[in-house]
């Protein structure tokens, strides 16, 4: 088999109870490498225009990369991709860190396939190649923390075994549930959760100790440690740089000062109390600890604790920089022990944070509108500022209970019911992160374009917008965005096909990408070549959703971001210019009304 495979695919009916193992195919591997794009490359193969996301034949692929366990920097992230979201509408995909990557791998499966469902609640075990189904009725309705625990007590060496598993939210078919792995990772957009509960699939438990060789060892090894040096000395991945020190909280003051902070729901891009939920912040009250996933010399994770007071919560971890702004500044909510009770309380659910907290700020602005009326709310304090009842609107969503039932809809089906769409802070149905794009450009025409829905890691604007990194680039210009944008939306196509970390590229570019992978896999690769695998990987992913009838009507922000200027702070009187970049962006990229051409098809070898 080809260096960096373990070479088979396990493919599970959960309604048969089947498993069978497939071959990896080599010529689908040169030109998708693996995670994401085979993952898409699988629901390509079994495609079906009318798919309903909760549909038997709604496929769900678990999927390492040829660089997922290898002696490589950032090596321990899997990628999930599902036929069709049930909260975008589009395919679904998510990425996730951790353990359970490289252990899917050490079990001797480069991915898994579902399919079906199953009459009865199962989880699926997986040790050292051989795979089996259990039911486990007794599972549904545990959280992660107690799903987790119990099914490692169950294995013979808890120590080498990892879990991905979903929480009550998922069981409930929240549409923007997540699925869970380690307790605190998750791959948490566009509802994979929900797609894994509509199949009565609690959990996967993966173990084993198959390591795929690499085909060049000695190259890679050299490899290794140009990459490491790079990562070493750059200030964001570097042992004393920001992503360790502060973790990725350390961005809250850094875009608060950019002005493009987004709070209470968008309305504002600056958050007067910033500072006192910033990197800074955690780590002088909160911060027990550093760790980081498998193979990672960043180590960017956070280990917090509130020892008392309302939002006690004890040996934790997180919050990351997303969760802190969907619930903090989106929410009006200043307070980091509340933040961190949130995050906790997601965590143990299996919500997305993201979306999680952008649904409660649009139901707070419909609040603050009069579009909710009181007797719908029983009493319930949802208000701008209120972290009592931001954390209570969560667990009432991750169980539909009183109002959770309409929360449990996302920001999109919620302001369409009370009459008041404009107030979705969403694109595709996905709520948007944390960078307001009326002050930030590049990364609002990402969010525009990003094939699964409002998102900053399809293309990370940031890195060069803000951190400068690998050149400053003005935020407030236009021009020669829609090219950085598409470069930087392929190469993330790249790396969740690796996979490895996208913190990575903050250091790292497709060279040294390019030169890793060809002595994993011993493919002929260069940076051309990489780019061109990532080009291919993202064109497929549009083909699927346009076949699904999304067009160039999707690829738009709400329009409190293109016509309301920001009201004040540092990015007072900006709008964002999305409309006057799209065109060459669909030029650039070789697409007509936001569908790639047959032309771009052929060219890229996509039938």
């Amino acid at each position: 088999m080809l260096g960096g495979y373990a070479g088979k695919i396990l493919d599970v009916n959960l309604e048969t109870g089947e498993l069978r193992d497939k071959t990896l195919d080599e010529k689908t591997l040169r030109m998708y490498l693996g995670g994401k794009g085979l993952g898409l490359k699988l629901v390509y193969d079994e495609f079906r225009p009318d798919m309903q996301p909760f549909d038997p034949d709604n496929l769900l692929v678990f999927a390492s990369g040829p660089a997922t366990g290898a002696k490589i920097p950032t090596s321990g992230r899997y990628h999930v991709v599902c036929s069709k979201s049930p909260q975008t509408g589009t395919v679904g995909s998510g990425n996730s860190g951790g353990k359970w990557g490289p252990y899917l791998k050490f079990s001797g499966y480069d991915a898994v396939v579902f399919r079906g469902i199953s009459k009865e609640p199962v989880y699926l075990s997986i040790v050292d190649g051989k795979a089996g189904l259990v039911e486990a009725p007794e599972l549904w309705g545990m959280t992660v923390h107690a799903v987790t625990d119990e099914l490692t007590g169950r294995t013979e060496n808890p120590r080498k075994t990892s879990v991905a598993c979903i929480g009550p939210a998922g069981e409930n078919l929240v549409p923007f549930s997540g699925i869970m792995n380690d307790k605190y990772r998750t791959a948490g957009r566009t509802g994979l959760g929900a797609v894994m509960g509509s199949k009565k699939l609690k959990a996967i438990v993966v173990s084993g100790s198959q390591r795929a060789e690499p085909a060049n060892p000695e190259l890679l090894k050299e490899r290794v440690a140009e990459a490491m040096k790079k990562i070493k000395e750059n200030p964001v991945t570097a042992p004393d740089g920001g992503l360790h020190t502060y973790g990725t909280a350390v961005l809250v003051n850094i875009i608060n000062e950019s002005g493009a902070y987004p709070t209470r729901n968008f309305q504002e891009a600056y958050f007067p109390e910033a500072d006192e939920q910033s990197g800074e912040t955690l780590v002088k009250k909160y911060l027990t600890g550093r760790g980081g996933c498998w193979g990672c010399p960043i180590l960017c994770g956070r280990k917090s604790d509130v020892p008392e007071g309302p939002f006690s919560v004890r040996d934790t971890e997180g919050p990351e920089y997303e969760t802190i702004f969907a619930f903090g500044s989106d929410c009006g909510v200043k307070d980091l022990d509340a933040l961190i009770k949130a995050n906790h309380l997601c965590d143990e659910l299996g919500l997305d944070t993201i979306s999680m907290g952008g649904t409660i700020a649009c139901a707070m602005e419909l609040v603050e509108k009069g579009k909710i009326p009181q007797e719908k709310l029983h009493g319930f304090n949802l208000r701008f500022g209120d972290p009592g009842s931001m954390i209570e609107a969560i667990w009432r969503t991750a169980y539909r209970a009183g109002i959770g039932a309409d929360l449990a809809l996302g920001s999109k089906m919620l302001s369409e019911k009370y009459g008041a769409p404009e107030l979705s802070m969403a694109v595709k149905g996905m709520e948007l992160p944390a960078y307001d794009p009326r002050a930030i450009q590049g990364i609002g025409l990402n969010y525009a374009t990003a094939n699964r829905g409002g998102d900053h890691v399809y293309g990370y604007m940031i890195s060069p917008e803000i951190l400068g990194l690998p050149e400053k680039l003005d935020p407030y210009a236009v021009k020669d965005k829609p090219r950085w944008t598409i470069i930087l939306q392929d190469l993330t196509s790249a790396i969740n096909s690796s996979v490895v970390c996208l913190f990575s590229s903050f250091a790292l570019g497709f060279p040294e990408y390019a030169g890793m992978l060809a002595a994993i896999t011993g493919f002929e690769l260069d940076a051309d070549k990489l780019l061109k695998i990532g080009e291919r990987i993202t064109n497929l992913e549009r083909l699927m959703n346009n076949m699904y009838g999304l067009d160039r009507n999707e690829d738009v922000l709400p329009k409190r971001l293109t016509e309301d200027p920001v009201p004040a702070g540092p990015a007072r009187g900006q709008i964002s210019h999305v409309p006057e970049m799209i065109h060459e962006y669909y030029s650039l990229r070789g697409w007509v009304e936001g569908k790639p051409t047959k032309e771009k098809l052929k060219e890229l070898g996509i039938s």
